[in-house]
């Protein structure tokens, strides 16, 4: 580290600006960063959406998608004793009621978002289908805010955060205003926006298993194991059923969809600690609709495109998740009583 030796007549003033510039630059810097982490979950979206369309079986692609993710994971924890050892325990600790079974919610909800991108972002385009999810999970944030889910705390749903759900609900609204002419849009616009709804229960689930595993790495490997199972589960039983077929893809890149979800946990549990959430959030959902926009424009044929409505969606999106994001004052805790 370069220790900056302010000037001999004024050591009081002197090292005041050469401490902010720095700091600024390196915030902006994280900023920026973050924003290209965040366009990895509109890229993951057009690749497991590519691979639904390609193999004609939503269900079949969040299979290939989960299993990937779950092979990269198995690999990452059993590579070092520790972490293997604390996998290994899971079952004990499954059975001892010290991992309750609401906690394997966090499983199903990324495996409802992996399914939905297989089913839906090829008839809405990535661009709606990250509106409607980010819309989704603004919303629920706000719920599992409130009552103190995903936080020892609860955060009272105050005016800016319910007018941050209800701007949710119109970005979603206007986004998929030009497909409304297309039979099914309206459903298919529902899937990722019930997802997103999920997916705010996720990171409670992962935490708890975390805490009672001792390794964050270990809580993501099981959120893999129990999605994968679960779709895998669907997926046999519609194949028994005759209502499914096996196919897989001849292109390489259909195969990165786990890898690519595993990068952006990567990368903002890595940005976080130079953020904080609120800031990183931010900055990642600009990240998602920026990139869900620019991927549209250059994928045409996945979807409807980008249209002058899917913009103004994406603008109020972000305007929704920046007013949701703000905590509201007076926090409470779990039984009620005001924090100062």
């Amino acid at each position: 580290m370069t220790h900056l030796t302010p000037p001999a007549p004024a050591p009081a003033v002197a090292p005041e600006p050469r401490q902010r510039t720095p700091r600024g630059a390196t915030t902006a810097l994280l900023v920026v960063a973050t924003v290209l982490a965040g366009t990895l979950s509109p890229l993951q979206s057009t690749v497991n959406g590519a691979l639904g369309k390609e193999i004609d079986d939503g269900n079949g692609a969040a299979v290939i998608s989960f299993g990937s993710g779950l092979i990269l994971m198995a690999v990452l924890v059993f590579a070092r004793p520790t972490t293997r050892r604390q996998a290994l325990a899971l079952p004990r600790l499954i059975r001892s009621g010290q991992i309750g079974w609401w906690n394997y919610l966090a499983g199903l909800c990324g495996g409802a978002v992996v399914l939905s991108e297989g089913i839906a972002v090829g008839a809405l385009g990535v661009a709606v289908f990250q509106i409607s999810l980010i819309c989704g999970m603004v919303i629920s944030g706000v719920i599992c805010d409130r009552f103190g889910v995903t936080s020892e705390v609860k955060q009272p749903v105050s005016a800016p955060r319910l007018l941050g759900a209800v701007l949710a609900v119109g970005a979603t609204t206007l986004a998929i205003s030009p497909a409304l002419h297309v039979p099914g849009a309206v459903v298919m616009a529902v899937l990722p926006f019930a997802a997103g709804l999920l997916a705010g229960w996720q990171p409670a689930g992962n935490a708890a298993v975390a805490r009672s595993s001792g390794s964050v790495l270990v809580s993501i490997g099981f959120n893999f194991l129990v999605g994968f199972t679960v779709l895998l589960i669907g997926y046999l039983i519609r194949l028994g059923t005759g209502s499914g077929h096996f196919a897989l893809p001849d292109t390489w890149w259909m195969y990165t969809g786990g890898a690519l979800g595993l990068l952006s946990i990567a990368f903002m549990a890595l940005l976080v600690r130079g953020l904080g959430l609120l800031l990183l959030g931010l900055s990642s959902v600009a990240g998602q609709l920026l990139g869900s926009l620019i991927l549209g424009a250059i994928s045409p044929s996945l979807g409807e495109g980008i249209h002058l409505v899917t913009i103004g969606g994406t603008v109020l999106a972000l305007v929704a998740a920046g007013i949701a994001m703000i905590p509201s004052r007076g926090p409470r805790d779990t039984n009620g009583a005001e924090q100062s």
